[in-house]
């Protein structure tokens, strides 16, 4: 029995601000538009997202149109990069994903390391492969932690994949039981 999970990277939101509060950019907001439209015709049997506000606003347009609620699950938000709760600014972010690539233990004080964010999304992706077994579930999430999702299966998701992938972006993912046999890539800018 096949089971689908799309993950979806939020789309353009503002470089500052809170992390959980950010919202979609105008640009945002109309490729959460092209998502739905897009993902439409894969017959979607959840919608499940990151409690971040840009990660809820990009699945929601699909959720409304295929009139079903969306499923927060805390275990899908961001690495925590550091104790302050706004956005590190791309002078400082830059080196240390070099850095936790480099050593998927290392992590700034009251951070989450690379090693600590996979072992959260992919306990999670696990229970939600169980819970859905033979269903396609969209999980609206964010770019680090996404990448570290699809490093667990395969290494050459690496921090060029990660600097690399759009926002929004959508990976297709499909599993036999908790094998993954397959990736795609579904969105194009």
């Amino acid at each position: 029995m096949k089971t689908y999970i799309y993950l979806l990277r939020h789309g353009d939101s503002p470089k500052v601000g809170d992390e959980r509060t950010r919202e979609l950019t105008e640009k945002g907001v109309s490729d959460s538009k092209r998502i739905a439209q897009l993902l439409k015709s894969e017959c979607i049997d959840a919608v499940i997202s990151s409690p971040y506000k840009r990660s809820i606003q990009t699945v929601q347009q699909l959720a409304i149109e295929l009139g079903q609620e969306i499923l927060v699950i805390e275990e899908l938000k961001e690495r925590v990069f550091s104790a302050e709760n706004s956005r590190i600014p791309n002078k400082a972010l830059y080196p240390l994903l070099e850095r936790s690539f480099a050593d998927s233990k290392y992590a700034l004080k009251g951070g989450e390391s690379n090693a600590d964010c996979q072992k959260r999304a992919i306990k999670a992706l696990k229970e939600i492969l169980n819970t859905y077994r033979g269903q396609k579930v969209l999980l609206g999430t964010h770019g680090a932690i996404m990448t570290l999702m699809l490093r667990y299966y395969d290494n050459k998701y690496d921090l060029n994949f990660l600097l690399n992938t759009s926002k929004p972006d959508i990976y297709k993912m499909e599993f036999i039981g908790q094998e993954l046999v397959d990736i795609q890539r579904l969105w194009t800018s």
